[in-house]
Formats: C-alpha cells, sequence, structure tokens
C-alpha cells in the first residue's frame, strides 16, 4: 500500500492577525503557498473556507493551545508529501525559510527546551495514499504528539517513523537534492 505523509503546522499569532506587526506575514503568504505548490515531493494542500484556492479538507479547526484574538484566526497549514524529506527540504531552505527566521515577530513561541513546549508548531503521520486528513484529524494528531510524545500515529522530524511504523531517519543527501531542486524552482516565483 502506498502513503503519503501529512503535514499539519499552528502557530499563534501574538496579536490579533490585522494587526501591522502581522503585516509582513501575509505579505509573504501567498508566495510562500505558491513555492509549496511547486516544491519537489508536495502532493497535495487543504485550502481555507471562503478563500481562493484548493478546497478545504473539512470545517478548519484549532487545537486547545489556540488563543483567540479577537479576530478568530491562528495560521495553521495542512498538506500531504511523498515522504519524510521532502516537506523538511521545502520548510527549512529557500522562501519558507526566510519566513520561518522571522516567525519570533509574529509568533508567540512554545517554551523552550529544555521544558516541554506549550504546544509543538507541527505534527507528521502517514495515511494511506487514497486517503486526505481533515483538519479536525490533524488537531487530534498534534495534540496526541503533545499528550504522548513522538509515536508512529504522531511524530516530529526529530523522532520520525516510516510509513510502517518503525523508527526512520532522514536522507540527508536526498535532502540536499530537493532543497536545490527547490531553489531552482522558487527562482522563477521572482
Amino acid at each position: 500500500m502506498m502513503h503519503h505523509l501529512a503535514l499539519y503546522t499552528f502557530g499563534i499569532f501574538r496579536r490579533p492577525s490585522a494587526d501591522p506587526v502581522n503585516g509582513s506575514f501575509h505579505a509573504l503568504n501567498d508566495i510562500n503557498l505558491a513555492a509549496v505548490e511547486i516544491a519537489e515531493g508536495f502532493v497535495a494542500r487543504s485550502g481555507y473556507d471562503g478563500d481562493p484556492g484548493p478546497a478545504s479538507w473539512g470545517r478548519h479547526a484549532y487545537p486547545r493551545f489556540y488563543v483567540q484574538h479577537a479576530d478568530a484566526h491562528s495560521p495553521s497549514t495542512l498538506s500531504l508529501w511523498r515522504n519524510l524529506e521532502a516537506p523538511f527540504a521545502f520548510a527549512y531552505a529557500g522562501i519558507h525559510a526566510q519566513a520561518l527566521a522571522r516567525g519570533r515577530d509574529w509568533f508567540l513561541q512554545p517554551v523552550p527546551p529544555p521544558q516541554k513546549p506549550a504546544w509543538p508548531p507541527y505534527v507528521l503521520w502517514w495515511v494511506a495514499a487514497d486517503q486526505r486528513p481533515d483538519w479536525q484529524q490533524a488537531v487530534a494528531r498534534l495534540e496526541w504528539l503533545h499528550d504522548h510524545d513522538a509515536t508512529p500515529d504522531a511524530f516530529t522530524w526529530k523522532t520520525p517513523f516510516d510509513a510502517t511504523g518503525q523508527p526512520a531517519t532522514l536522507d540527508r543527501d536526498a535532502m540536499r537534492m530537493m532543497t536545490q531542486r527547490n531553489q531552482e524552482r522558487q527562482a522563477a516565483l521572482g
């Protein structure tokens, strides 16, 4: 059976979404979404109800860690990938890495190690290739990761598992190659 890697990301703005401090986040949003859709190993992503782009994979939901501001918005993504390395290569290089570097400007930060974070910023898990997770499933996986640490049902790149549930390691050579291809593709975005 073929599998895809599901990735759910979640952040909490320091200030309401429309606050001017978040303007640079919003300015980078469209180019990041364009970059992910041309990324090596990308399969699909959920859209958001009422927004242009792909259809939403169910009703949007937030984890229990969500701190609501007046605008009831917190950035989150839900996507599918061909393997463990592809979303890592996208997230930590190129256009998205530039946005990550500014994360402290926009988002509340989970408690730094050695303390347990207040919430994990992302979760990974495997799904059958013919399935698409919905937002509620993604939230449940993030909360499971927080409550139980990494298991084959919910994990991170620090403690990855393969699609059979066995501990895995990331192929660094494959990630370097994917990163290079992504940067070449992103150059065309301007």
